[in-house]
This record gives C-alpha cells, structure tokens and sequence, in this order.
C-alpha cells in the first residue's frame, strides 16, 4: 500500500481511539456523580487509563523493534476493544478500574507505533502538517466521543457497546497494512530494558523542553474532561450541557490544528509553543467569570485554539530534536509524559474542587500553562 493510504488508514485507526477516550472520561464521571462518588475518588478513578500507559511504556520499545508496527497496533486495538465492551457486564469500582488500565494499555501501544510509524516515513518539511493531521483525527473523535454520552437515553450500556464495535471496525483495515520495521532493510538490534532506559536518559537530555506540551495536554485533556462535568454538574449545567462545552473545546482543535501544524513548521515550534500556552493560561482564567452557558462555549472554542495542539505539535518538536534512532524511545517519552500529566490533572483538579470549590479548577489548570510557558520562554535551543 502506498504512504499515503497507510498514513489515511493509520489516522482513521487514531481517530476511533479518541473517540472512544472521549466518551470513556465524560461518561463514567458522570456516572460516578449521579452514584454520589466523590469528585476526589472519581478523580483518581480516571487516572486508571495514564497509569496503564506509564507501566507498559517501558516494555513496549523492544517489541516494536522485534515485531514490527503492524502487529503492535493489533494487539493494542483489541485491547482497547475488548475492554469497552466488559464494562457493562459489572459496575464495580475495581473491576471498572481494571478495565482502564487496559485500556491504557491497548491505547499507548496503538498511538506509540503509530505515532513512530508516521514520524518515520514522513520528510521533516512536512513533519508538522502530518503530525497536526494526525491530531487532527484524535481531536475529532475526542470531539464526537462526549456527544456519545447521550445515548445511554437509549441504555445506559449502549455507549460502552457502540463504541467497542467502533473501535474493532477501525481494527479491521489495520490488517490491510503490509509490515513493517524501525530502519526497513537493517539488522534488527537487540533490544533490553538497560539499553531502553539509556536511550530514554539520551532523549530527555536532548529534547526534554519538547516533554512539556504533552504533560500539559495531558494535565488539560483529563481535567476537562473527567473533572470538569463535576463541576458543571454541581454548577447546575445539563448533562447535554457539558458535553456540548466539552465538544467545543475540540472543535476549535480541529479547526487550527493543521494551521498552527504548517505555522509551527515555518516559524519553528520553539517560537510557537510558549506564544500559545501563555495565552491558553489567561484565556483559562477567563472561565472564572463564565456564568453562563454560551460563555462557556465559546472559552472552551478558544482554549481548543490555543492549546489543543499542543501533544502534536510537542510531538513534533522532539522529532525535531532527536536522531531517527531514538524515535521510538522519544515518542514513549512523549505517552509517558502525557500520562504523567493526565494522573495529575484530575487527581488534583479532583482534590481542590471538594476543597475549594469549583473555582479552584480553574485556577489550578491556568497557573499549570503559564508556567509551562515560562519554562518554553526560557530553554536556550530553538528549532526552525
């Protein structure tokens, strides 16, 4: 198959499994809530999917190198699958937790070969369109995934049913995909834990300005989506409501992420990344004030703009940093971040709301970005 058939196949494969992580957050904090789960259990609840992703990062650069992408993506992908549909058969907090943390699992092996497949048959020039494409297609099933949440006026089930089948659909056109290997035609090296760890320690020394986006997104994505319907529910919004909120967030993601992909090419991400992250802050704190539903919308819409392509585009950034030999252990960098930030974001967003009061989410996050930009305003290394 062509490059491009593979890239469309690989993106429409991203694209379920956003969906599907954009259902999952929303869905069960909301089902946790109407249970009268606290906001903190029901925080830390959500962590289940990033803890998945931290413990199998280690072990999954090995596996790649020896098996290939396509195998990688399978195994991944039924995961993730199998996991959506045994939610209904129990509703247990450990049993549901479980379920997460493979979830995490199948997830981070289907993004990290993926992401390392796409990273390394694309041209550097084209590197940040074809990166923002990529999260393009995430964004927009993240999008399409809390809508999904009102079909449990049909059953309370049918969203975890719908979305399983979604997810082994997408599965179905991996197979079409010939195999293939990190440097096509080269002896396949032999891989350890020890050798993983060294090329991480490398990576991190070369690239670790590029590790803050994703944390940040990570830290963003979590917070609004599992904690943020706690707030709007105890805010007096609709489930409808909120989901609506949530949506908006990802439509102003995919409507300039492939913009701000080819901005960041041209100008370099170095120059990009804090611009944005400074201003997604502030525009945060404008949420503070929002009392009213159209406001909502429309600083979500914002926030999407601003910061919506952040995994992406730090994607991007420490590809731009990091010799082709290292990419897989960069991109496992890169999820293990990301997961870093989305435990943070609803465990501590989860915590200062019953203590503080909703406000307190808010400011938490907004203070968490401006930071981030002061840390990508001060390192030295710009890449263009």
């Amino acid at each position: 198959m062509r490059a491009k058939g593979k890239f469309w196949i690989l993106t429409i494969v991203v694209a379920i499994s956003g969906l599907s992580q954009g259902l999952l957050l929303p869905l069960i904090a909301i089902i946790f809530e109407e249970q009268g789960i606290g906001a903190g259990l029901n925080g830390v609840h959500a962590t289940g999917i990033y803890i998945g992703v931290l413990l199998v990062s280690p072990f999954i650069e090995a596996p790649l190198h020896r098996f290939g992408y396509k195998p990688i993506i399978l195994v991944g992908g039924f995961l993730v699958a199998l996991a959506l549909l045994l939610f209904p058969i129990w509703f247990n907090l450990v049993f549901w937790f479980a379920l997460r943390l493979v979830i995490g699992v199948g997830d981070h092996m289907l993004h990290f070969s993926s992401q390392t497949w796409i990273g390394a048959m694309t041209s550097p020039a084209k590197r940040g369109r074809n990166m923002a494409i990529y999260g393009l297609f995430f964004s927009l099933g993240f999008a399409i995934g809390p809508q999904l949440v009102n079909l449990t006026a049909i059953s309370p089930d049918f969203p975890f049913y719908f979305s399983g089948v979604l997810v082994l659909l997408a599965w179905s056109l991996v197979w079409l995909l010939r195999n293939e290997f990190i440097a096509e035609g080269q002896t396949v090296r032999k891989m350890s834990f020890g050798s993983s760890m060294k090329r991480f320690s490398e990576v991190g020394r070369l690239a670790w300005v590029a590790m803050i986006p994703p944390f940040l997104y990570g830290v963003l994505e979590t917070a609004l989506n599992a904690t943020f319907p706690i707030v709007g529910l105890r805010s007096g919004l609709s489930t409808y409501m909120i989901t609506m909120i949530i949506s908006s967030f990802s439509v102003g993601t995919i409507l300039f992420q492939v913009p701000i992909g080819i901005l960041s090419d041209r100008l370099g991400r170095g120059k990009v990344l804090p611009i944005l992250t400074g201003l997604g802050g502030l525009v945060f704190l404008m949420a503070t004030f929002a009392n009213q539903f159209f406001f909502f919308v429309l600083i979500f819409f914002m926030l999407g703009i601003l910061v919506g392509s952040l995994y992406s585009l730090g994607l991007s950034y420490m590809t731009d940093l990091t010799p082709v030999e290292l990419l897989p252990a960069g991109n496992i960098l890169v999820g293990m971040c990301f997961s870093v930030g989305s435990i943070l974001g609803p465990t501590i967003t989860g915590t200062l709301i019953g203590w503080l009061g909703g406000q307190a989410f808010y400011l938490a996050v907004a203070v968490l970005l401006m930071l981030g930009s002061l840390l990508l305003f001060k390192q030295k290394k710009k890449v263009f």
